[in-house]
């Protein structure tokens, strides 16, 4: 199982690509709304009892300054992807400057701003997955295979 964890439910819109991409592969996982500023108890231990609730790897998602994926992972031994959430003022750059400037020894895995954010996280999850399950490895070797044919299969562009 997965967990998604994003600041606010506003960030929902966003963090349902991870969820339909991990639907896809028949991954299961748990979405919440948490936020690491309005509820860091709460958030520390959900966190802190992931791995013992059955999570394998954790997505976390928040905007502007509020680094949740950071908060998660010191709660955590867990792998946490982070994805960085657009943001009003300075269109998610602020997200992903707080999300990938770990200091040592905490890691978080960042990803792009926004959908394919969200949606490449859950495929990086898969991908974890994945190392230990032959299905799941080659549901995402299939899913490699017909992105590949699309791209193929496209016709050249003309002016």
């Amino acid at each position: 199982m997965i967990g998604i964890v994003m600041g606010s439910t506003s960030d929902w819109e966003t963090m349902k690509a991870a969820a339909k991409m991990l639907q896809e592969f028949g991954v299961p996982y748990e979405a919440k709304a948490m936020s690491a500023h309005r509820t860091p108890h709460a958030v520390a231990d959900w966190a802190s009892n992931a791995q013992k609730n059955g999570m394998q790897a954790i997505i976390a998602a928040a905007g502007g300054a509020a680094h949740l994926a950071g908060v998660v992972a010191a709660h955590t031994t867990l792998p946490v992807l982070g994805v960085p959430m657009p943001s009003k003022h300075l269109q998610g750059l602020d997200s992903l400057l707080s999300t990938v400037q770990m200091p040592k020894g905490i890691p978080v895995a960042t990803f792009a701003i926004g959908e394919a954010g969200a949606a490449n996280a859950a495929l990086f999850a898969v991908a974890l997955l994945a190392l230990s399950d032959k299905n799941l490895d080659k549901k995402l070797s299939e899913f490699r295979r017909r992105q590949t044919e699309a791209v193929l299969k496209s016709e050249p562009l003309k002016l």
